[in-house]
């Protein structure tokens, strides 16, 4: 069951990493969205800039210890990604390029409620 609560940790922590960065486009749809994903990446931005502890990293390394593999000593993105996906020294430009992609979701969110507001306005 510790296995099984570990990789259902590491899942969930790959989804939340996703939402946090493609989740504003799902709110070009869903506006409401916005709310939640609004409140998801400022959990994120406060991980990385603050240290706040993430449950999910708790969950994993808990797991991990108690099977016997490495704990995530520098958390799960250090763990899984960096190094892997893009290499160590360009975790900055990659916090950029997430960033940027979040920003411009979030204009893309901000047009289409114009735009939406703008055609009940003009009855279309």
């Amino acid at each position: 069951m510790t296995p099984l609560l570990g990789h259902t940790a590491m899942v969930l922590h790959f989804s939340f990493l996703c939402f946090v960065v493609f989740g504003g486009f799902l709110a070009w749809r869903r506006p409401r969205l916005f709310w939640v994903h609004l409140g998801v990446a400022a959990y994120a931005l406060g991980i990385v800039i603050v240290d706040w502890p993430c449950f999910l990293t708790e969950i994993e390394n808990w797991s991990r210890s108690e099977t016997g593999r490495a704990v995530m000593e520098d958390g799960f993105i250090d763990f899984y990604l960096t190094g892997t996906l893009y290499p160590r020294e360009h975790l900055l430009t990659s916090r950029l390029v997430m960033a940027g992609i979040v920003a411009l979701s979030w204009a893309g969110v901000g047009w289409t409620c114009l735009r939406r507001r703008s055609r009940e306005r003009s009855g279309v």
